[in-house]
């Protein structure tokens, strides 16, 4: 029988939208001989996006059915804190997010990974009521998406750092199963969990207090930083206290498969990171 996307590990990473959009992303992702990747549809700087209209969709989704590049992500503006106690950067979130929806369900793909947000002195608990706020009055039900609810490093003032944090943002949202979530190694590794050791553990962990059927999106980073430094620093792949042989192993995991887990290191290592994770010779 065939390989399904259900079989295969999805890996890619994230790239850019430069000039032709679709079209360059997933050129640049043939360059790397992946399957998947990851795109900003707008500027981290702020200032109005650039019309998805304008992003080659046709012929970048043609070019992805050609070389069997499947399930691409976006990841939303770092602009964006659903937690701000201020209400002008709550609003904006808001904005931003519903017009980031229909961007991507116009692009034809299936999620988007946002960071919680930050609390900025207001604690957890308030934040995570106030991103719950900002998801109920964004969901209607009716979206063909998922939004990837991303764990984070401890860093700062930030919320979804821990899985119990992020599942209580779910239990709160009235439209949950709109919602997943998005793991990140360098993230989970900095706010303490052992996934070098016991990856199967966090696991289980995450199934008992989120679900693993949430799970959607793997972000595969190695860490400048020690364990549970709550340092959100990516390292390039091996080259951090996480280690080739660790990510290796989370990469080729069997509860990854069909997932796309998307490389955000540093430095434009993309190509031979990816050769490195799956044993494979590099090619020029």
């Amino acid at each position: 029988m065939p390989e399904t996307k259900e079989d295969r590990i999805l890996l890619g990473a994230n790239v850019s939208v430069a000039k032709t959009g679709l079209l360059a992303a997933v050129e640049e992702t043939i360059s790397y001989d992946a399957n998947t990747y990851m795109i900003y549809t707008r500027s981290n700087r702020g200032g109005k996006a650039r019309p998805i209209t304008e992003f080659h969709r046709d012929e970048g989704l043609a070019l992805m059915a050609e070389h069997g590049i499947v399930d691409p992500v976006v990841h939303l503006s770092y602009l964006v804190n659903l937690a701000s106690p201020k209400e002008d950067t709550w609003e904006y979130g808001v904005s931003v997010l519903k017009e980031e929806i229909e961007r991507v369900e116009y692009l034809g793909f299936r999620y988007i990974v946002m960071h919680p947000g930050s609390h900025v002195g207001e604690g957890e608990a308030y934040a995570i009521r106030r991103i719950a706020e900002a998801l109920n009055s964004i969901l209607t039900g009716e979206e063909k998406l998922y939004i990837c609810l991303e764990t984070m490093a401890g860093d700062g003032s930030k919320v979804g750092n821990s899985l119990e944090e992020i599942a209580e943002i779910i239990s709160l949202v009235h439209h949950r199963d709109r919602l997943a979530v998005c793991i990140d190694t360098c993230h989970n590794y900095s706010f303490g969990y052992d996934i070098v050791n016991d990856f199967d553990g966090f696991l289980h962990r995450f199934d008992e207090v989120i679900g693993l059927d949430r799970l959607k999106v793997a972000h595969i980073n190695d860490s400048k930083h020690p364990q549970g430094s709550r340092k959100d620093r990516h390292a390039n792949i091996g080259e951090g206290s996480i280690g080739l042989e660790a990510l290796k192993r989370i990469v080729h995991h069997e509860v990854l498969r069909g997932i796309p887990q998307i490389l955000e290191t540093p430095g434009g290592k993309y190509k031979s990171e990816i050769d490195l994770l799956l044993d494979r010779t590099p090619t020029v």
